[in-house]
């Protein structure tokens, strides 16, 4: 919506409720009028509740186009792309973690496997075999480029991915790269890690071991930018280290990425 409109609109309420207190003003002056005017009241609280669904939704307009102008870097298809394959992940996600889980993972993020190049030069080996580079993340290819300068705790200076992410890219996920982006910075409000900070780009999904019932850490959960599920697995064979999994939720533990992992460990791995 242009924000023209959107400034209309609340124009709109503010006038429909300016009018509302005035007539609440004379009706309470003149009591007798006020009664046997009860159907014009109850049209001007329609007009003013009306008023104010549209100033709601004028609202949330605008803290969405703020979200978008702060997330610049954002592949926008292509991460609508990445959530939609990730989600139709969810069931299909507890074969052998190696042969089955990660390709699968590493195909919903929009990468291609590559494990015979040297770091940088777009080997993905490390995606998702660790505690950190767990965040698929699509930014336009602008903004591949871009370098971390000190505001990414835990991320070393310069932190340079844009060829990497040029060689490993799926070209069939849409315009834009993909990268398995660090997830150090992730409990932050805003959220301060490389996607966000770096790339200016929201994650399509993050990768997030749940406690469990009894801390075994088995099972993991794929998330949405807001922290919202998309899918479940517990995957078998040679998944990542338990102090790994361990420290990936303590990484996100508090945020709003760890809300779907607590649910699951307090309902016994089920939503």
């Amino acid at each position: 919506m242009p924000r023209f409109d959107v400034a209309r609109l609340c124009v709109r309420t503010t006038r429909a409720i300016a009018l509302a207190r005035s007539s609440a003003i004379e009706r309470s002056s003149d009591r007798t009028r006020a009664r046997a005017s009860r159907s014009v009241a109850r049209s001007r609280v329609a007009r003013l509740s009306f008023a104010i669904a549209l100033c709601s939704r004028a609202m949330t307009t605008l803290a969405s186009a703020k979200t978008n102008e702060t997330y610049v870097g954002t592949a926008i298809e292509r991460t609508a792309n990445a959530r939609a394959r990730a989600k139709a992940l969810d069931g299909a996600l507890d074969g052998d973690w190696d042969a089955s889980t990660r390709p699968k993972l590493l195909r919903a993020a929009g990468l291609r496997e590559i494990n015979d190049v040297a770091p940088g030069k777009g080997n993905t080996s490390h995606c998702f075999n660790d505690f950190n580079h767990v965040d698929a993340t699509c930014m336009v290819m602008e903004s591949s480029d871009n370098t971390n300068d000190g505001r990414v705790r835990g991320i070393a200076r310069g932190n340079a991915l844009g060829e990497g992410i040029r060689v490993a890219r799926d070209a069939s996920m849409g315009d834009g790269g993909s990268w398995c982006t660090c997830i150090l910075g992730a409990n932050e409000e805003p959220p301060r890690d490389v996607a966000h900070v770096q790339f200016q780009s929201k994650i399509a999904w993050k990768l997030v071991w749940v406690p469990g019932e009894r801390s075994e850490f088995r099972t993991f959960v794929l998330v949405d930018d807001a922290g919202e599920f998309l899918a479940k697995g517990t995957p078998t064979g040679n998944i990542p280290r338990l102090s790994e999994r361990e420290r990936n939720y303590e990484v996100v533990r508090g945020g709003r990425y760890a809300r779907v992992a607590d649910e699951l460990s307090r309902r016994g791995g089920e939503l």
